[in-house]
């Protein structure tokens, strides 16, 4: 039986616990619970994510806040139902149900900023400079940006579909499942040479 603490403590990563991606404002504001339905299967498709995904993030820009997390079926079913942003809980691009799929059909994501980057979009920062990095450099699956701060929805799937979108100008999608990138190898390294290096801070 899994209590939440318990459940709070276990460690997906090097850099993450469950406990980052439980909190819910409409759970908050709602009064409802955030609890796994299956937190086996919450507990190894979040620790993939962040392992593939949220460490070398961390690890590359320094802290990586997340905007929302985790959301069990009947939150993201509550949130879908009363238009809070959620989509239904069968929709292929949901991401934020970790326990919902089983083999193939895993999927674990989350919505992010990387500070690092939101002070440079802020400034004027192409924001296909952070998708460029991110698709040379991480085992994606799919990338969504939005305006405010520069926010992702990065996604995990067994198999990645490397697709990504943008709501912010030039909106639409930049890449397709199976597609080649429109921009060479050398045109989106020239976009983010000033980045750091790729898992650039050092941790004792």
């Amino acid at each position: 039986m899994w209590s939440l603490e318990t459940l709070g403590r276990v460690r997906l990563s090097r850099h993450f616990f469950m406990r980052d991606f439980l909190y819910s404002e409409i759970g908050n504001f709602h009064q409802k619970q955030n609890l796994p339905e299956n937190p086996d299967l919450a507990i190894e498709t979040g620790s993939a994510f962040c392992q593939t995904l949220l460490d070398p993030l961390e690890e590359t820009f320094g802290r990586v806040a997340v905007r929302s997390g985790y959301r069990s079926p009947s939150l993201n079913a509550f949130g879908n139902e009363n238009r809070l942003n959620c989509a239904r809980n069968d929709n292929p691009m949901e991401c934020h149900i970790w326990d919902w799929g089983q083999g193939e059909a895993r999927v674990a994501g989350a919505s992010i900023v990387i500070p690092w980057f939101a002070d440079r979009y802020a400034q004027g920062r192409d924001w296909r400079d952070l998708a460029w990095w991110m698709h040379d450099h991480l085992a994606y699956s799919e990338i969504w940006f939005f305006p405010k701060l520069c926010a992702l929805n990065l996604v995990w799937r067994p198999t990645a579909q490397r697709r990504i979108d943008s709501y912010i100008a030039p909106k639409g999608c930049l890449l397709r499942p199976g597609a080649e990138p429109a921009e060479t190898l050398a045109a989106r390294q020239k976009r983010y040479a000033d980045f750091p290096p790729f898992r650039g801070i050092a941790y004792p």
